[in-house]
């Protein structure tokens, strides 16, 4: 199992770049942030963090194939790449549908499924061949180059997906793994990777050699009641871009989430966090003790399949920013870094 940490760049770049460190020298696998107009910019932040760094891998989870043309994240890869001698990698999607309807994108009209199948060859030829002349549905290209060419002799191109069952067969049949979000029930798990492997058998793939990646909402600390309060404050604002078929996996009715969801909607953010049950931010996050956080991702994750844990780690810090609240007493990222090296690692060596 390895084990990521995706970050929200919206710390002070240089407590963001110190995190990456923190992540680099304990060897966890990659670090990956949102590819959003809502956060700092990853690419330059990973730019300046791969000279610091020697080992963790960099890329986004996820990249907009909506907001940002293909053939520029293809180009950023490269150049990532090179920089960082060999430790870049893309995940992409459709995007965040929230942040498309403040462009003011309707993502039904996008045909995401579609757009996003089409913009994995691009991305993929381009990283390949350096080169392409293509007439797709959405991207069209005639004899377009780059001279930004990675180190990698194959960089890996994944597809963040949620619903499913298609965009999960997508992700294995036409791409290098799947970046799942949101997700902490075996029911959940068993569907996607189920799906995944009828995906990735139909390309004549070994499923099992692919990245399977669970992005969860995490938080812990030594403090099981404080860690789990962190999570559930963030939880209705992860959750509200959960499909009801997904919550439904989750064991969550979407009757129960859409109170949640509402205040969110009309900004009363302190009413979301009191809709917001113990029970139900339990349910839709891994967080306490590290003990409490190993056993349910030995129950839940682990026996479908799953090899990498991306851990959105949640401290005071994003839980002020997003929620409005004041946790101090959460444990910070670098102590949540060390823990996870320290406690839960050691128990999917």
């Amino acid at each position: 199992m390895k084990f990521s940490y995706v970050m929200l760049p919206d710390y002070p770049l240089q407590e963001s770049l110190q995190a990456i460190k923190v992540a680099d020298e304990l060897g966890f696998h990659a670090c990956y942030a949102a590819d959003e107009t809502w956060h700092k910019d990853l690419w330059l932040l990973f730019a300046a963090a791969s000279q610091q760094t020697s080992r963790v891998r960099f890329g986004p989870s996820l990249s907009s194939v909506v907001l940002r043309e293909p053939s520029l994240i293809a180009q950023a890869a490269a150049t990532l790449d090179e920089l960082s001698d060999g430790r870049a990698e893309v995940v992409l999607s459709s995007g965040n549908f929230g942040l498309l309807a403040q462009y003011g994108i309707d993502w039904a009209a996008t045909r995401p499924l579609s757009r996003v199948k089409e913009a994995a060859h691009v991305v993929r030829t381009l990283l390949d061949d350096g080169a392409i002349t293509f007439e797709g549905e959405f991207f069209r290209y005639n004899g377009l180059f780059t001279f930004a060419r990675p180190v990698q002799e194959h960089v890996p191109v994944k597809l963040g997906a949620m619903r499913g069952p298609r965009s999960f067969r997508a992700a294995g049949e036409l791409s290098d793994g799947v970046h799942h979000a949101l997700s902490y029930t075996r029911e959940a798990y068993d569907y996607l990777v189920s799906e995944f492997r009828a995906g990735a058998e139909k390309a004549g793939k070994d499923w099992t050699a692919m990245d399977i990646g669970a992005w969860v909402v995490f938080a812990t600390g030594p403090d099981s009641a404080v860690a789990k309060e962190a999570a559930r404050s963030m939880v209705g604002l992860y959750a509200s871009s959960m499909p009801a078929e997904q919550l439904e996996r989750n064991g969550v009715d979407p009757n129960v989430m859409k109170p949640v969801v509402d205040a969110l909607g009309a900004g009363d953010l302190a009413r979301a966090i009191e809709l917001t049950s113990p029970e139900l931010g339990d349910r839709l996050s891994i967080a306490g003790t590290p003990e409490e956080c190993v056993e349910k991702i030995r129950r839940e994750i682990e026996p479908s399949g799953v090899n990498h844990m991306i851990l959105a780690v949640t401290d005071a810090t994003l839980v002020k920013q997003f929620m409005g609240r004041d946790l101090p007493q959460v444990a910070s990222v670098e102590e949540q870094l060390r823990l996870i090296h320290d406690r839960i690692m050691p128990a999917f060596a």
